[in-house]
């Protein structure tokens, strides 16, 4: 091996990891990391510099170690955070995404080959709202997937919004300008279902008193929404895979086949592969829709969309900003919505119409199992009584946090996303106790 082969190969050894911009100005851009220390920013001295404004001159430390990658931000005037929190010290590894001013970044494994997904510049799709990574990620995908004709299968939660992603894709489809055509395969009695999804003949069963078109057939020219797909019984499944593979319908009771042009979009809340497993859905059926397959996020994966949400939903309602207080504001950001977007858009509903004292309604508190708001005492004014329960949650939330980080109070300002000396200022308060260092 020769002298320039031995070096390179010295060099690569010397490479854990790789860095990818994947947002910003400088999007697409890869750097590898070799051990040592690497400075990021906007000045010629950092060895990754960045063009973005937004990012200071020298803005973020990554010390990459044998073991270990610890980044630092250098008092950077927008922060540096990692997923939507705020940090001054932070212990990183592959997979990881930072974001400085408008640029994230992400660490990969030097050999890995995956193409890390660019984020989307904007931070609505159709009615979905977000600027969460995880959001401006599915932006990107919603970007791509949309135009095409391929079918799509949307899985996530309740409330999540699948059907207004559904909707979304179509109205950004050359389809647009046809039908969207809706079928809740949950709403409709299994003895219906046929009927409604293909159509049927006069005659055809008791009631039938004349034709009627399909959903497939109105859908023409445009898409059907088959939401909550995971419902319909296995006995209807393989008329709906060859509905899927030949584009054909035949109304019930009729003999003939009717060809149809539509792109099938289905949404599901179920574990549809557990569902193949189980026996209970057809496993060529699920691989005929999930052409082209996306996930939307559960709100409690993306809290620091929730002040956007909140925003979206009071303009929607007419309302402006002011009409939450920013009391409010900071314990919807602390609820978990087992319910997402629908439950904070009906909880937003009822607090700007019935009043703040609505709140303490909700069920759950910052987290499954963690402490909750209590009652408030309705025998005070309504300024103190929200005080004493925002007291109260600050309590509760600062002890748990405190414990979960066994009194390191550096550690628990990074994951509370809060600066130290707000966060002692905090502690005194409230009495708590807690240690500097790691």
């Amino acid at each position: 091996m020769d002298q320039t082969a031995t070096l390179e190969q010295s060099r690569l050894e010397n490479v854990l990891l790789k860095l990818v911009v994947i947002s910003g100005p400088d999007a697409g851009r890869t750097v590898e990391l070799p051990r040592g220390e690497h400075l990021l920013g906007g000045s010629s001295k950092c060895q990754i510099r960045l063009t973005d404004r937004s990012v200071s001159r020298q803005h973020l430390k990554l010390d990459v170690r044998e073991d270990r990658v610890v980044a630092v931000d250098l008092g950077s005037r927008n922060g540096t955070t990692c997923d939507g929190r705020r940090f001054t010290e932070l212990e990183v590894g592959p997979g990881t995404v930072l974001t400085l001013g408008n640029t994230s970044i992400k660490l990969l494994p030097r050999d890995t080959r995956e193409r890390p997904l660019l984020l989307s510049d904007r931070d609505r799709y159709g009615q979905l709202v977000g600027r969460s990574r995880k959001m401006r990620e599915l932006f990107t995908t919603l970007e791509r997937l949309a135009p095409g004709g391929s079918d799509v299968l949307i899985q996530g939660e309740t409330g999540t919004g699948k059907e207004l992603c559904a909707e979304a894709i179509h109205h950004d489809s050359p389809r647009a300008k046809g039908p969207f055509v809706i079928v809740d395969l949950a709403g409709i009695a299994p003895s219906l279902l046929e009927s409604e999804l293909f159509g049927h003949v006069k005659g055809a069963f008791t009631g039938a008193h004349a034709d009627r078109a399909g959903a497939f057939e109105r859908a023409q020219g445009g898409t059907v929404f088959l939401d909550e797909v995971g419902e319909l019984p296995l006995d209807l499944q393989p008329r709906l895979l060859r509905a899927l593979e030949r584009r054909q319908v035949k109304r019930v009771g009729g003999n003939d086949y009717r060809s149809v042009d539509v792109r099938v979009v289905a949404a599901t809340h179920v574990d549809l592969e557990a569902a193949v497993r189980d026996g209970k859905f057809r496993r060529d059926l699920f691989h005929r829709l999930a052409v082209l397959r996306i996930t939307l996020p559960a709100l409690r994966e993306r809290p620091e969309d929730i002040p956007l949400l909140v925003d979206t939903i009071l303009e929607r309602m007419g309302r402006p900003p002011s009409a939450l207080s920013d009391q409010t504001r900071a314990l919807l950001s602390q609820y978990p919505w087992p319910g997402n977007v629908r439950e904070l858009r009906n909880v937003v509903d009822q607090v700007v119409n019935l009043g703040e004292e609505m709140l303490p309604a909700l069920e759950g508190g910052s987290g499954p199992g963690e402490a909750r708001p209590s009652a408030p005492d309705l025998s005070l004014p309504f300024k103190e009584a929200k005080e004493k329960l925002i007291e109260g949650f600050e309590r509760d939330y600062l002890k748990g946090l405190i414990e979960r980080c066994e009194g390191n109070i550096s550690r628990a300002s990074r994951e509370a996303g809060i600066d130290r000396v707000y966060l002692r200022k905090l502690l005194r308060k409230h009495g708590l106790d807690a240690r500097d260092g790691d």
